[in-house]
């Protein structure tokens, strides 16, 4: 049976040959995903007029529906081709991203499997100084109609060190399996993302599923491959003991700075084989990973009711410290059109992600919340770094993630009036089981127990009516609401002085027999068990009306009115209205109609104000503090031996009256155009993005207790250009082809003002400055070496000093750049950026018959970063010995990385702690080019259809990944870095890897 189908996305006229005789898709996907339409029946041996278009159908997203205008007026460049994406062994989404988008800047700070990515959409709206900001400036992600929640950094709250989130801590969007993935687009401006409203404020990542379809269909993705371990120059004691040595042959007459100078241990015995024998633990800590994926699925169905249900399983094993991610999904789709009005769809996508974390000392001994003996690292030999591991063995840390999205669509389809209901939840829990030995801390044995989760559900409606005046002039009117409930939540215990170290189940449980569930030791002494729990809710409601107007085809413009009312907004200020206005001109049907040059030539442009979504609800609740009962030193602790204490000051800052809500004012301007009969094509878009009335603490009077006040008034710009050029070089009509894509992104932010009128405000090692950029370093400028004391300057009689202490040789030549002979902050500057000022990315597609080669790169250009690692290397007088998170030193600390010659020999006794890291001597050029990925691939379908007639696709390819990176950075590679910019050499290498996989549909 062959069917003609007119489809209409809510007013999208967009008319498309679907055939169910085979698996052709329309030609116009669209990217919001609902339609109804009129179907035109070809066959006269049926006569169904309720027949589905099951390409289609499945794509119900009732609120975010879009007509012809919408469409008209989104860059061409938004879209990224998902089978070109599932061809990289990515884990998470973020990952696939990498390079594809213009506009898109991922931070990968570790090849651990799993762990948490950042990703930015044209820059940053606030300066990322914790968690907290780093949350808020993400995208949205949207998944088949689905909003996703992300993992809410409430947690952090209560933790006294914020290197990880308590929990799994594991990067949900992990969940995304691209083989099932039929579209993608990245939203970047108000007229694309204004109809998610304010929490698509960011940028808007849209995913679409692959639907069901009505001939049956099988389908098989599977690829297999290898991580390779990186090489590495491990070092022993005697390596740093030379290098020691010379500051002690420089700085010293016998051997002791002074008589409190104690030279370490570990290394004053030569003979001692531990440390001084061969270094061989990368043997232990490093290996080849083996990666794995497998996914089928079944489709099918008749023209009334058909169904799409697929399972997926996936292994990604780390190279380094046996870490990784297992991945089991399924995700089952039907689609029903019981009337000719009346369509239905549902869908239920689950996954569990099982996450093997690193076994690092800081991070145990951050979720432990204590310090044992740190005099002494871990040995390098492979004997004595096995023993430890072996003492990790006899514990366990079990991380486990279930997500869930669910959606349910009805759509009533009466001509001109159109009307849809879209119901969906998002849900995710985590839970981690933590139990160490005593063997690992000094006698005291320690367990916890964490589970959290995030969830998301809505409600949304939407009523559209198509008008046509005439023929040249056409109306889309839409009335849209949305009720939308998130809520985040965890329960969590930890313990300490088990009664032993066999007992590993249970350590605290709940009571299963109580409704309001609570931990409860179980075979922990009571004042040594710390219980706490937290939940978060914030409500939106939205309503939303929409008009787009259409002539001729050349001239099209829309505008668009929300109200959004948000419960972590104070009643004073619940409501936000946000007006967009969108215009399109078609410049080849104005002015080059005849022209064989030019294929097509749109201009667009846009305007608008949206809220900024506060996901922090504490905020709405008016004057209030946060005091920690604990004691010194831990900070979550509620007591110690039963006894309660309180502290000030206050830690967050005054919440007082009136705050209101923030909000970003953005213009686009975009330009897209194909020429020479499309074998070359472009899109251009100038960008304003103004984030503000944003929230900062600024300083308070100390009287007060509290550390900061809350107040609005923080603005913030991105300007920028994306660009995207893409050229078919070879056309793929003849046995040669080629094509070559490059997109880039011009980005540069700036402070424009703070609360209060403020020119400047210091908030930890950071300074923000009205008129520089919110991402620079707060850097001392040093000039080299004082090789004696005569060399430091004099002024008036007296040296310059650094906060008070006189310089002397071998101190830093630190620029006094006020001239009041004191260096101090008001002589540090503003260098460098943490966040690219160009990024992108350039692929190569070639082909040669059914051979298929892809080459793509991906470069950042105007990064810098701190090399924080190296700093802690030769800082290490005031970090040997400590009993503090400063002194921990991994079983890498035995690993040559950076370039030691580069640094002058500082005296490392001296009082003004030469090598501190904010000083520009650590700030490396972090630019780089990288080549992810080379590919090779053959297309068989064409000689097994010979044989195998319901054969529709039979692919098989081979990749390399993580090839080569091209840098002047010395650390050990410029992307394994966080939202801070500091690289503090914990992130565990990204690998090269050798993947072989194939893709089958019949």
């Amino acid at each position: 049976m062959r069917i003609i189908a007119t489809i209409t996305f809510l007013g999208l006229l967009c008319s498309t040959t679907v055939s169910f005789g085979n698996t052709a898709r329309s030609a116009c996907i669209s990217n919001k995903f609902l339609l109804t339409g009129t179907f035109q029946q070809t066959d006269t041996a049926s006569n169904d007029t309720t027949a589905i278009d099951s390409a289609n159908l499945g794509k119900l997203d009732a609120l975010k529906t879009q007509n012809a205008v919408f469409k008209k007026l989104q860059s061409k460049s938004n879209n990224i081709d998902p089978k070109k994406l599932a061809l990289f062994p990515a884990v998470s989404l973020q990952q696939f991203l990498k390079s594809d988008a213009a506009g898109v800047y991922v931070q990968e700070q570790s090849g651990e499997p799993g762990s948490v990515q950042s990703y930015f959409i044209h820059g940053t709206s606030q300066p990322l100084i914790s968690a907290r900001e780093q949350f808020q400036t993400q995208p949205l992600v949207i998944l088949d109609g689905v909003p996703l929640t992300g993992d809410h950094p409430f947690a952090l709250d209560i933790q006294q060190f914020k290197f990880e989130r308590i929990g799994p801590a594991t990067n949900p969007l992990s969940m995304i399996n691209m083989d099932n993935i039929l579209s993608v687009e990245v939203l970047k401006d108000l007229a694309a993302t204004a109809i998610y409203g304010p929490k698509a404020v960011n940028g808007a990542i849209v995913l679409t599923s692959k639907q069901a379809g009505v001939k049956r269909e099988i389908f098989f993705d599977s690829y297999v491959g290898m991580a390779q371990k990186n090489s590495v120059t491990t070092i022993n004691g005697k390596f740093e003991n030379d290098f020691r040595r010379q500051f002690y042959d420089k700085y010293t007459a016998n051997g002791k700075y002074s008589e409190n100078d104690v030279y370490p241990l570990y290394l004053s015995d030569s003979l001692n084989n531990a440390y001084y024998g061969p270094s061989n633990w990368n043997d232990e800590y490093y290996r080849n990973g083996l990666d794995y994926s497998v996914n089928a699925g079944i489709s099918g169905g008749t023209n009334r009711a058909n169904f799409r249900f697929s399972l997926g399983s996936l292994r990604n094993e780390g190279i380094a410290d046996d870490t990784g991610l297992d991945r089991y999904s399924t995700r089952f789709t039907i689609n029903m059109k019981p009337l000719t009005w009346l369509t239905f769809t549902a869908t239920v996508n689950a996954n569990r992600l099982d996450r093997q974390r690193n076994r690092n000392v800081r991070d145990r001994l951050a979720q432990v919340n204590y310090i044992p003996d740190l005099s002494s690292p871990i040995a390098p030999s492979k004997e004595k770094y096995g023993q430890y591991l072996a003492e990790f063995d006899k514990g366990f840390d079990d991380n486990r993630s279930n997500l869930v999205q669910g959606l349910a669509n009805v759509g009533v389809d009466l001509g001109k009036f159109k009307f849809n209901s879209s119901f969906g939840v998002d849900y995710n829990e985590g839970y981690r089981d933590i139990f160490f030995a005593r063997t690992l801390l000094q006698t005291t044995n320690y367990a916890s127990n964490y589970y959290g989760y995030n969830q998301r559900s809505f409600f949304d409606n939407v009523a559209t009516y198509d008008l046509e005046v005439n023929e040249d002039s056409r109306f889309n009117f839409t009335l849209g609401s949305s009720f939308q409930y998130d809520a985040y939540k965890y329960n969590y215990a930890y313990a300490y002085k088990g009664s032993n170290d066999f007992i590993k189940l249970n350590l605290l449980r709940s009571d299963p027999g109580n409704q309001a569930t609570y931990l409860e030791p179980f075979v922990f002494n009571r004042f040594l068990v710390y219980k706490f729990l937290d939940k978060t809710r914030n409500n939106l409601i939205s309503f939303n009306a929409k008009v787009d107007y259409d002539f001729k085809d050349k001239y099209t413009i829309s505008a668009h009115l929300r109200a959004d009312g948000a419960s972590s907004q104070q009643p004073t200020s619940r409501w936000f209205y946000s007006p967009i206005l969108s215009a399109g001109w078609n410049l080849k049907k104005e002015f080059f109609t005849e022209s064989a040059t030019i294929s097509d030539l749109n201009l667009r442009a846009s305007a608008g104000r949206m809220g900024r979504h506060e996901h922090f609800d504490n905020y709405a609740q008016g004057p209030q503090y946060t005091a920690f009962i604990g004691f010194t030193g831990n900070l979550i602790a509620p007591g110690y031996n039963g006894f309660a204490t309180l502290t000030r000051p206050y830690s967050s800052g005054s919440i007082g009256y009136n705050l209101e809500w923030a909000y970003s004012d953005q213009l686009n301007l975009g330009l897209d155009g194909a020429f020479f009969n499309n074998r070359v094509r472009g899109s251009v878009d100038v960008y304003y993005k103004g984030d503000k009335n944003q929230l900062l603490g600024i300083p308070s009077g100390s009287e007060y207790g509290y550390s900061n006040i809350i107040q609005n008034g923080m603005d913030i710009v991105n300007t920028g250009v994306d660009l995207v050029l893409s050229a078919d070089i070879l056309q793929s009509t003849s046995s040669v082809r080629w094509t070559s894509t490059i997109n880039a992104n011009f980005n540069r932010n700036e402070l424009t003002a703070l609360p209060g009128g403020l020119s400047e405000i210091a908030i930890g090692d950071r300074l923000l400055k009205v008129g520089s950029s919110v991402d620079s370093y707060f850097l001392l400028s040093n000039n080299g070496i004082y090789n004696s004391d005569a060399e430091v300057p004099t002024v008036g009689g007296k040296k310059l000093s650094y906060n008070g202490i006189d310089l002397k040789g071998g101190d830093p030549k630190w620029a006094d750049i006020n001239g009041d002979n004191i260096i101090d902050n008001k002589d540090k500057t503003l260098q460098g950026h943490s966040m690219p000022i160009v990024a992108g990315g350039f692929n190569n597609d070639f082909g040669i018959g059914n051979w298929n080669i892809g080459v793509n790169f991906y470069y950042n250009l105007g990064r810098d970063l701190m090399n924080q690692e190296m700093a802690n290397r030769f800082d290490f007088i005031n970090r040997e010995g400590l009993n503090d998170m400063s002194s921990v030193r991994e079983i890498t600390f035995w690993e040559k990385r950076g370039d030691y010659s580069k640094y002058p020999l500082y005296n490392p006794w001296s009082s003004v702690a030469p090598y501190q890291v904010n000083q520009d001597i650590f700030l490396e050029d972090a630019s780089f080019l990288k080549l992810r990925t080379l590919s090779l691939g053959y297309d068989f379908t064409k000689s097994i259809k010979k044989t195998v007639k319901n054969m529709e696709r039979f692919y098989v390819y081979t990749s390399v990944n993580n090839v080569f990176t091209l840098t002047k950075y010395t650390g050990q590679d410029p992307e394994l870095v966080n939202y801070t910019g500091y690289d503090t050499g914990y992130g565990i290498p990204m690998p090269r890897t050798y993947i072989l996989g194939v893709k089958m549909e019949f």
